[in-house]
């Protein structure tokens, strides 16, 4: 299956958080490709995808924090007038939930947008049947 791995955790505030994890990830060379910060009730949840997820897992596990560990799907989002509804429209009309969706950052001349669904196997057969590309491993080596 060709999915990603993203690194969610739970925090007292969410851009407090932000900027801790992001100074980490600094101190180790780790790129933080894409983030969502989310507000729940009392609490804040960031959710991440990086260049390295294996070294970001052990790094804030060694830090004490407590990690949701998922796949997700990145996939590649047309540059042009509607190409966000190039991706949703065919999900949209196959009556698939989306939990989470959030561009990535600075990902050269591609725009690469990361899903969070229950559905990964529904969501990779749609987007197959649509020509959407979907990103692997080779996600990381954008940076």
């Amino acid at each position: 299956m060709k999915t990603i791995k993203e690194i969610g955790l739970a925090a007292e505030n969410g851009v407090d958080q932000l900027s801790l994890v992001s100074e980490l990830f600094d101190a180790n060379g780790i790129h933080m490709i894409g983030f969502h910060v989310h507000n729940e009730e009392k609490k804040c949840g960031l959710r991440m995808v990086v260049d390295d997820p294996e070294k970001a897992e052990n790094i804030l596990n060694t830090a004490g924090y407590d990690l949701q560990v998922t796949d997700v799907i990145a996939c590649e989002l047309p540059d042009h007038p509607g190409g966000l509804n190039a991706v949703l429209n065919p999900l949209k009309s196959a009556n698939i939930e989306l939990d989470t969706i959030y561009p990535c950052l600075g990902t050269g001349e591609t725009t690469v947008l990361i899903i969070v669904t229950g559905a990964i196997k529904e969501v990779l057969g749609v987007m197959e049947e649509n020509w959407i590309r979907v990103y692997g491993s080779e996600f990381y080596g954008f940076y």
